[in-house]
């Protein structure tokens, strides 16, 4: 199992265009990825899961991970995080 932290940087929060992205990255691998905010855990292969956890800007996430591919998955989750930290948000 791999554990990593990351915060939300979308200034309207973990919304939908980031949430498909996350959702793209994980069913790439075979690893169950999950997505854990407080006492809330979503299944990062599900939209809606990630949708629910009401992550807003700056909110603290633990990313967790079980499988073969797990520390390449992480990885990838934690790219979705930093790069988009980087960008302004257009998306609205």
């Amino acid at each position: 199992m791999k554990r990593s932290r990351v915060v939300v940087p979308w200034h309207h929060g973990l919304h939908l265009r980031p949430a498909g992205r996350l959702v793209q990255v994980a069913r790439e691998f075979h690893s169950t990825v999950t997505l854990k905010c407080g006492s809330k855990v979503a299944d990062l292969r599900s939209i809606f899961s990630i949708l629910a956890l009401c992550a807003t800007l700056g909110a603290s996430l633990e990313i967790e991970v079980v499988g073969d591919d797990e520390q390449n998955a992480v990885e990838a989750v934690e790219r979705v995080f930093m790069a988009d930290a980087d960008a302004p948000d257009n998306s609205g």
